[in-house]
């Protein structure tokens, strides 16, 4: 891993601390005075924040891990580690929706009474907090791990919002329906976030080409990178991590005495316009690589 890659990595985990404790502090609070003002949108926020700090410990964590070094076992270390500290974040997020949408439903058909002004007074204060622990996350690196972080982070906001709504319209009109309304509403936007990060981290998983990337520009990227190439086949790309981009192929040359700066100029330009820090390239004559798919072909086409 380069000295940037591991500035970048303790500097997340920095982050992802601070916001710990800001978080889990203000989350203490919240859940005291949601339960005396017996306040969903409340509790639902300080359920909100503690979820967070599991979170944030469960990022930095992660974070923290992914700058172990590789081992004889782990020949890429401990990197994907960002990538599990994401999936858990989300699920833990699908738990904790359901949770709150269950509770919502039971106050919307027996609706007690809300202290409007107690609400409203720490919701504030939530909104706050919660935008700051935002401000946080987002100037440092984005990664599947802190973009996990933040998908919590951004659920509270929601939820902060929704308290200092449901304050602002109990004291105005005092309908209490209100508050497991909005609460209904902010899961719903959370479940929306939660299941773009959940589609984004399975395909990491499953080693999907990374976004913004095309499989036959890069081949043919390969194949102008030097005049000696003359074709790319058996071409895969996948992320490691928010890092790291790999690649493997197998090059089809003119004449071998080209190869090594074929693959310099192919590995720059892979790096230089895709990000791709990591390529493994195998070289192929291009006659051998012909008569062998004759052969296969000869075979197949004689059964």
């Amino acid at each position: 891993m380069s000295a940037d890659h591991d500035h970048a990595h303790t500097s997340s985990t920095r982050t992802l601390l601070l916001a710990l404790v800001i978080t889990t502090g203000f989350a203490a609070v919240e859940a005291v005075t949601g339960w005396l003002a017996n306040s969903l949108a409340l509790i639902g926020d300080a359920g909100h924040m503690l979820t967070d700090s599991l979170s944030l410990a469960v990022g930095a964590l992660a974070a923290w891990a992914a700058r172990r070094p590789p081992t004889a076992r782990l020949s890429y270390g401990w990197q994907r580690t960002e990538v599990l500290g994401a999936l858990f974040n989300v699920i833990f997020m699908y738990a904790i929706v359901t949770v709150i949408i269950y509770a919502a439903i039971q106050r919307l058909i027996d609706t007690p009474e809300v202290e409007g002004g107690t609400v409203l007074l720490v919701g504030t204060f939530g909104l706050l907090v919660n935008i700051g622990v935002a401000w946080l996350l987002s100037r440092g690196e984005q990664t599947l791990n802190t973009r996990g972080a933040m998908l919590h982070v951004m659920g509270d906001l929601l939820g902060s919002v929704a308290a200092v709504g449901s304050g602002i319209v109990v004291l105005a009109t005092g309908w209490m329906p209100i508050d497991p309304i909005l609460s209904l509403l902010i899961c719903v936007l959370i479940l929306v976030s939660s299941t773009k990060l959940l589609i984004e981290t399975l395909r990491v998983v499953m080693a999907g080409v990374p976004p913004g990337l095309d499989l036959d520009e890069i081949k043919c990227a390969i194949r102008d990178s030097h005049p000696s190439i003359s074709g790319v086949h058996h071409l895969h790309v996948w992320e490691v991590s928010s890092h790291s981009r790999a690649l493997s192929a197998h090059v089809e040359m003119q004449a071998l005495e080209y190869w090594q700066p074929a693959l310099e100029a192919a590995a720059m330009r892979l790096q230089a316009e895709y990000g791709i820090n990591h390529p493994t390239l195998q070289p192929e004559l291009e006659c051998i690589t012909y008569k062998t798919s004759r052969l296969i072909t000869s075979s197949s086409n004689s059964r």
